[in-house]
């Protein structure tokens, strides 16, 4: 594992709820030609999903994820999966309690990371709103970036920590795309109705009725 300092320094500071600089598959292609081969190898399996790319649900009802994935070759990238796989495990489990369904979770969600556990009954309190929900999901993704980063900002964990980032930045932007999508549906029908009242004119009685 090598010290990166050049890459730590050229990168645009990332804030959640602000747009991101650049997008994921760029970020990636910059990184990897500044990360050592084996290094930047890694950069292809870092994902917001705590599965390893390509592999399918158990075929039983279970996720993917209802197993610990296999080891990457990256502590960093061990230990987010499974944060991620924590928290998913119990935003199912509470969700399931929330709405009272009678079907037993796929597996026993673990206790630890207990942040993750804690964001998880934050969500499940938030479920009438899905967007609110997956806003209170991804601030606490957020943070644990942080957290499993730690203080070395110069090792090869900048990188990943960095693609974790944009990606969550990218997922909130699609989420304001939708809300805004649905803005438009909204006020474009309010729109073509005032114009076809406009155009039509107050509705009077049909030819041959009395008045």
């Amino acid at each position: 594992m090598g010290s990166y300092y050049y890459l730590a320094a050229q990168l645009p500071n990332l804030v959640y709820g602000q747009s991101a600089p650049m997008t994921s598959a760029y970020f990636r292609e910059l990184a990897k030609s500044l990360l050592d081969a084996e290094d930047g190898a890694l950069l292809d399996v870092v994902s917001l999903d705590p599965e390893l790319p390509g592999k399918n649900a158990a075929g039983d009802g279970r996720p993917s994820y209802a197993e610990n994935a296999s080891a990457s070759g990256s502590e960093f990238i061990d230990h987010w999966r499974e944060w991620e796989r924590t928290l998913r495990l119990n935003v199912a489990r509470y969700r399931a309690q929330r709405t009272k369904r009678d079907t037993a979770a796929p597996v026993e969600p673990p206790i630890y990371p207990a942040d993750a556990v804690a964001a998880a009954v934050k969500a499940a309190v938030a479920v009438e709103s899905p967007l609110e929900a997956e806003m209170v999901l991804d601030k606490a993704r957020w943070e644990a970036i942080g957290y499993l980063q730690g203080l070395d900002n110069f090792s090869r964990n900048v990188a990943y920590a960095y693609l974790l980032k944009l990606l969550i930045l990218e997922r909130r932007a699609s989420f304001k795309t939708e809300e805004g999508f649905k803005e438009y549906k909204t006020l474009y029908a309010a729109i073509l109705s005032s114009a076809q009242s406009s155009v039509l004119g107050p509705v009077g009685p049909s030819v041959g009725e009395p008045k």
